[in-house]
């Protein structure tokens, strides 16, 4: 038999796929009650998986055993309710049901006559996601990897326009002898945005910081003079605190100067579309390109990056590549690779697509608010076991303090995540490593949370009683 005719049999007898629904649905039944971390001895056995790379023809059911049977266990079930770490958001039903008919369909989504399903849900997304969010009606969309591309791609833009408005062509001249673009960014600014910075040759050198408050937001009364020639960098949701900018007066003083206002909302953006949190988005429509994630906060299957940019000539011209043998219409049909930086992607819009279908406006409320409430319960039960809550929970972010001393705040944190019962990471903030917990999956109700807090009072109690012995 030739290895066309086996993997041929393979798709026709529909094994392969029953064997692996086996696997997930056992893998979903075990996720909320798990260690939500891996043990020793699964992160131990994932040393089988390193062989040599086999000179023959595999078993197609044996290497889904294997699989299962080793990969499963060193998973962090981040799928069930008590994973806090870091801002990685959970799964939709329906969104991972998309995934799985979608990754048959294996879409190429880089132009409308490669997949035109692909095209046409991107069309609707985008026109949803300017009526969630209250955008401006000229704002087109990129659907790339995550906030990190979608913020390389705003910048780009910005960059283009910048110059063009000072009558330099970017892609025909270059840096080399370009006048300069001045970037404005607070510091409490998220590393993807430095290192897209640093990818576009803007130099971190050149970065104007502008000092933050207690919460990590930006000081509008620190901020320098602004020109055209000025790229404004802002927040919605910091990283450790969930503050949001002020983006109403910076926006209003950028735009009456021409500078351009990226908003890096990887997790935060989606407050714009519910009515309780609404406020923290306040004037972000004034900016001109903003970057989220729909694998956090909208808990979509990853990846799923979105660039919102209200300048379509200024992201197409940026980001466009040509070639004689793409076939785009350029025309009433979308064409999705001129939106980002790259030609084949898989369509991940489709699963966005159908979240917001499955969701709605309301459904969008109840999922982001949900998790803020989630996090508020987190606070206060933490601060009434003795717990130091440093920051203003206004979103999904809490930042805890377990002891003034950092060592002991380290080692209970590692208790924490060693017990199973939940994880959460570690940050930094004014100075001091703390611990920070993102709550940011539909799957954690009020009992995860209480139960994750026994978890913190066992670790600070068994921490402090081995400290005095």
């Amino acid at each position: 038999m030739t290895l066309r005719e086996k993997m041929q049999r393979e798709q026709q007898l529909k094994e392969l796929f029953k064997q692996a629904q086996g696997y997930a649905f056992d893998y979903a039944d075990e996720a909320l009650q798990r260690n939500v971390f891996p043990s020793a001895k699964a992160i131990e056995e994932l040393d089988m998986f390193a062989e040599e790379l086999p000179a023959n023809t595999g078993d197609a059911k044996a290497i889904l055993e294997q699989l299962h049977r080793y990969g499963s266990p060193a998973s962090v079930a981040q799928t069930g309710g008590r994973y806090f770490g870091f801002v990685n958001g959970g799964i939709l039903p329906v969104t991972l049901a998309t995934k799985w008919l979608t990754d048959f369909w294996d879409q190429n989504s880089a132009l409308q006559v490669m997949s035109p399903i692909t095209a046409k849900l991107e069309e609707v997304c985008e026109q949803w996601l300017k009526q969630l969010l209250d955008l401006p009606e000229n704002t087109v969309a990129g659907f790339v990897s995550g906030t990190s591309s979608a913020i390389f791609c705003g910048l780009a833009a910005a960059r283009y326009r910048i110059y063009q408005n000072h009558n330099w062509d970017f892609n025909q001249q270059g840096h080399n002898g370009a006048p300069p673009i001045r970037i404005i960014a607070g510091r409490q600014t998220h590393g993807a945005v430095i290192k897209a910075i640093a990818l576009l040759g803007f130099g971190l050198d050149n970065i104007e910081w502008v000092d933050a408050d207690d919460q990590g937001r930006i000081i509008p009364q620190q901020m320098p003079t602004l020109d055209s020639s000025c790229i404004v960098l802002l927040q919605a949701g910091n990283v450790n605190s969930g503050s949001f900018d002020p983006f109403e007066a910076i926006c209003a003083n950028a735009n009456a100067v021409d500078a351009w206002v990226h908003i890096d909302g990887a997790f935060g953006l989606w407050a714009g579309g519910t009515v309780q949190l609404k406020h923290l988005t306040a004037g972000m429509e004034k900016a001109h390109s903003w970057s989220v994630d729909g694998h956090k906060t909208l808990n979509t299957p990853y990846d799923s990056g979105i660039l919102l940019c209200r300048d379509k000539e200024a992201l197409v011209t940026a980001l466009q590549a040509t070639g004689a043998y793409l076939t785009s219409s350029y025309s009433d049909s979308r064409d999705g690779m001129l939106y980002t930086p790259e030609m084949s992607r898989r369509a991940r819009a489709i699963e966005l697509w159908a979240a917001l279908k499955y969701l709605g406006r309301s459904g969008v409320d109840e999922l982001v608010v949900g998790m803020h409430q989630r996090a508020r319960e987190f606070s206060e039960q933490l601060n009434d076991a003795g717990f130091e809550i440093l920051n203003d929970v206004v979103f999904n972010q809490v930042i805890v303090s377990a002891s003034s001393d950092e060592a002991t705040n380290q080692s209970i944190m590692e208790a924490i995540q060693k017990s199973g019962e939940c994880w959460v990471g570690g940050s930094v903030w004014k100075g001091k490593k703390v611990i920070r917990i993102s709550v940011c999956s539909w799957v954690t109700t009020p009992e995860d949370i209480s139960r994750s807090v026994q978890a913190f009072i066992h670790a600070r109690d068994s921490v402090i009683a081995a400290c005095e012995k």
